[in-house]
């Protein structure tokens, strides 16, 4: 039976993630905050994802404080996060209880959904995560995510989706990070996961090869229950699709959101004004906004395809972008098919990139690509050949329990090394994940070089965008 879909807003962390790196700051956020929560959606995606690191790294703003004043100025919508399961929000894998104490604090400072995946779709790697957030009363939101590829069928994800509901998920997300995800297929694949799972299933997915539209609509009439849109000066492209034309679709129907098109046009016309500001400072590239269906060929999410033509304009070899396109798909099957998303996504593509540029497969092996192999990152979803491991990693053992099993606590050592220069609990856990740049940040933080508070930034006239002109 039809019932109405609930809409959670991607404005505020994926879509500009995905649009101009993450770039936006609190307080081009703060004066919209209130008028979002008027809305009604399910609920705003806000923080998690990169926006972490790029507080840090680019915005020298303080990702807590962003997340607080966010909470202080949102009081009636639940405040969603992606979390990259034992990576937490970093790179690599961390130990229990570092991973313990981000859910704690990520909860005690205003999230109220945790959605949590794992690159290689593991689910000893969400263990840990998933049983934080229910023991902080978190409502825990488990991602498959979603790829194409020789064992990937609706069978395998279902089978997954209901190992996550029985590990304690309160929602099932399909995470199609890369938009391959096509409309028939999502209509098969929500049919599949609602056949064996009793908990609501939400769909996130992305505008990069032009499908996500129509995705949406045929996830919907497979009773899919909560969608991701982005506001639509800031949706499609490698964005999600746009929150208004999905309301206005579904009006009038069994599936009608409820959501007011008077209302959501406010906040449009807001980030209109921002996003003219970003086309002319060359943050967002119109490249980004056009529909690219070669996607559903290489399996490149939109940010993977900035790091490859990013990676190659470094080198001086622009000219090389179709080879590599053509090599991550190889390199991808001779790594047991991970999905495509970070980390995994920079660990086959640069690795693809390296096999182009050397012209030789694998004469140069990063790193990351070794630990892939090794198992440092969990379990891939097809076995590796074992002439593949011995030529990546020689004899080295190959990690085939739960790669955190092998990590050590860590808070404590954690703690003592950053000392006095912690100002607040939190500060450990920046350290933690994002160690040099966490303290660079804190050294100008202690000489009154970093943004205070967004609404001391919003007073000064190159962040302000004033709401009152737009109602």
């Amino acid at each position: 039976m039809a019932k109405q879909l609930k809409i959670t807003e991607t404005v505020l962390r994926d879509s500009h993630q995905s649009l101009i790196a993450t770039r936006m700051t609190t307080a081009e956020m703060l004066d919209i905050l209130p008028e979002l929560d008027k809305v009604g959606y399910h609920s705003l995606e806000a923080w998690g994802g990169a926006t972490f690191d790029s507080c840090l790294r680019f915005l020298n703003e303080d990702p807590w404080e962003r997340l607080r004043t966010i909470r202080a100025n949102v009081k009636n919508t639940k405040l969603q996060m992606l979390f990259r399961g034992q990576n937490i929000l970093g790179y690599r894998h961390y130990a229990d209880d570092v991973v313990e104490y981000f859910v704690q604090k990520s909860i005690a400072n205003g999230i109220d959904i945790i959605r949590i995946f794992d690159a290689l779709n593991d689910p000893r790697n969400l263990k840990t995560a998933i049983n934080a957030t229910k023991k902080e009363g978190g409502h825990v939101q488990a991602a498959i995510s979603y790829t194409t590829g020789p064992v990937f069928s609706n069978e395998y994800f279902a089978k997954y989706a209901k190992t996550l509901e029985e590990m304690g998920a309160d929602s099932i997300c399909i995470k199609d990070m890369a938009g391959l995800l096509k409309p028939y297929d999502a209509f098969d694949l929500v049919t599949a996961i609602k056949s064996v799972c009793s908990i609501p299933v939400q769909l996130h997915t992305h505008y990069t090869s032009g499908l996500a539209s129509m995705t949406v609509l045929k996830a919907v009439e497979a009773g899919v229950d909560v969608v991701d849109c982005a506001i639509s000066p800031m949706a499609m492209g490698t964005s999600q699709p746009a929150t208004e034309p999905i309301v206005a679709t579904l009006q009038g129907t069994p599936y009608d959101t409820g959501l007011d098109l008077k209302q959501l046009d406010v906040i449009a016309k807001y980030f209109d004004k921002l996003r003219e500001k970003y086309l002319k400072s060359g943050q967002l590239d119109p490249k980004v906004l056009k529909v690219n269906v070669n996607s559903l060929m290489y399996q490149v999410p939109g940010g993977m395809l900035s790091n490859l033509i990013s990676q190659l304009k470094q080198a001086g070899k622009s000219d090389k972008l179709q080879e590599v396109l053509e090599e991550v798909p190889r390199v991808r099957e001779d790594a047991g098919y991970p999905p495509l998303v970070t980390p995994t996504s920079q660990i086959v593509g640069t690795q693809a990139v390296f096999n182009v540029l050397m012209g030789e497969r694998y004469k140069n092996v990063t790193k990351e690509f070794k630990g892939l192999v090794r198992g440092d990152y969990g379990k891939t979803p097809v076995d590796i050949k074992p002439e593949f491991v011995k030529k990546i990693i020689g004899d080295e053992p190959r990690i085939t329990s739960r790669p955190a099993d092998a990590i050590a606590p860590e808070m404590d050592k954690l703690r003592a090394e950053l000392g006095d220069k912690a100002k607040q609990d939190e500060d450990v856990l920046s350290y933690a994940l994002f160690d040099q740049v966490a303290l660079k940040f804190f050294a100008k933080r202690d000489e009154g070089d970093v943004i205070k508070s967004a609404l001391d930034a919003a007073k000064d006239a190159k962040y302000h965008v004033n709401i009152h002109e737009v109602k």
